[in-house]
């Protein structure tokens, strides 16, 4: 039996939602554990180039959708890629800290991508 096209989607994003979240471990034990601010500014960068090629490289997934939710994953990846690419742009690793978590975000709940992933595996 083949998967769904949203089943698809969603494993590629769940895999890239953990990507992100072993970067961000990366990251938290190179500024607390060893104090090192470059080392940190490097994970953060990588994590931003990492979500800012999410819509290109999703895009052959996204278009396998039907229309309907096709033009709305593709919206939501653009978003998610423009504001990555903004906060390279910027240079901010705060912004780039941030990128996936609201502002009420507490410790322990899921991000953004996490809960996108979430809605699209509802889809299949």
């Amino acid at each position: 039996m083949s998967k769904s096209a949203a089943s698809t989607l969603a494993d590629f994003l769940e895999q890239r939602a953990k990507a992100v979240q072993a970067i961000e471990a990366e990251a938290e034990v190179i500024i607390h554990g060893q104090g090192d601010q470059a080392g940190y500014v490097v994970k953060m960068r990588e994590k931003a180039a990492l979500l800012a090629a999410l819509a290109a490289d999703a895009r052959a997934l996204v278009q396998a959708l039907e229309p309907r939710l096709g033009r709305a994953a593709g919206e939501r990846l653009e978003r998610f890629s423009q504001s990555a690419a903004m906060s390279l742009n910027v240079g901010s690793p705060f912004f780039m800290s941030a990128l996936l978590y609201p502002d009420e975000h507490k410790p322990g709940e899921p991000n953004d991508l996490d809960r996108y992933v979430a809605e699209v595996r509802n889809w299949a």
